[in-house]
């Protein structure tokens, strides 16, 4: 298994030369790449060779297809996961498809991991072999109910099981953060498995959103990628404080970021 190196918990990607083709045609360029990414690790999957290691090495491919086109990333806190003991949840805000993809790599390395998905993805072409290895909880986003219900069964299972678990709260991807739509179910499984949770702030609006393929959207070399891991919070009585230091933690590097994007914090309510 690849991983990335880090220098006092944090990556920043290197300076390196791109290509006339990248610099001109960042998006055809980076999707060329990703597109057989994808259709070889559906092959991996389909033959039931794609593993943790797969899954982690496919994901640094990602990764550096985009810093081939010249997007930058800086990843920080990561000795924040790596010095939670046993299973946790990761929760973060959710912008882009390029956190789906680049997390595995950040994490896997250091914690077994599973994602909790929507149900539609398990039947997306191609990409559904690649989701449906991975073990992960899929959620409908429709049926609140039977949503917790899933988070809860499946997520205790998977926790018992020493596999950790990414969840993005807000259910669908936006460039902008509102708090209103960041719900409490990831806490409430923390709380339930007595696990902490390690938060996650993320700016990943250099993939864009595709139109009518939301996955095949613009890439903006000019946007700056970060994750940004915080200290691991454990969740005591209901969980009303600990999710507002989530919502905290999220909001205070997302606007420090907002300098360059201007657009990734709504303060008002979702009416």
């Amino acid at each position: 298994m690849q991983s990335l190196q880090y220098t006092n918990g944090e990556y920043r990607t290197p300076s390196r030369k791109i290509s006339w083709l990248a610099r001109k045609f960042p998006s055809l360029a980076f999707h060329a790449r990703f597109v057989i990414i994808v259709f070889r690790s559906s092959w991996q999957a389909m033959r039931g060779k794609y593993d943790d290691a797969a899954w982690s090495d496919s994901s640094l491919d990602v990764l550096r297809a985009l810093e081939a086109v010249g997007v930058r990333f800086e990843i920080s806190g990561i000795n924040y996961l790596r010095d939670v003991k046993g299973p946790c949840m990761v929760i973060g805000n959710h912008q882009s498809s390029l956190e789906t993809m680049i997390l595995p790599c950040i994490v896997q390395p250091i914690k077994k991991v599973t994602f909790v998905v929507k149900k539609s993805l398990l039947n997306y072409p191609v990409f559904r072999h690649v989701m449906r290895s991975r073990d992960p909880i899929a959620v409908t986003q429709s049926d609140p109910r039977q949503d917790l219900k899933s988070m809860l069964e499946g997520g205790l299972d998977r926790l018992r099981r020493g596999i950790s678990l990414i969840v993005f709260p807000e259910g669908e991807r936006s460039t902008v953060f509102n708090a209103q739509r960041f719900n409490t179910i990831g806490v409430k499984l923390a709380s339930r498995a007595g696990v902490p949770i390690v938060p996650v702030a993320l700016d990943t609006a250099a993939w864009g959103r595709g139109k009518p393929f939301a996955d095949f959207g613009c890439i903006d070399p000019s946007r700056k990628v970060r994750f940004a891991f915080g200290p691991a919070i454990k969740v005591t009585g209901r969980g009303a404080v600990e999710q507002e230091a989530i919502v905290q933690f999220l909001q205070h590097h997302l606007e420090e970021w907002s300098d360059e994007s201007g657009e990734l914090i709504e303060n008002e309510p979702v009416s």
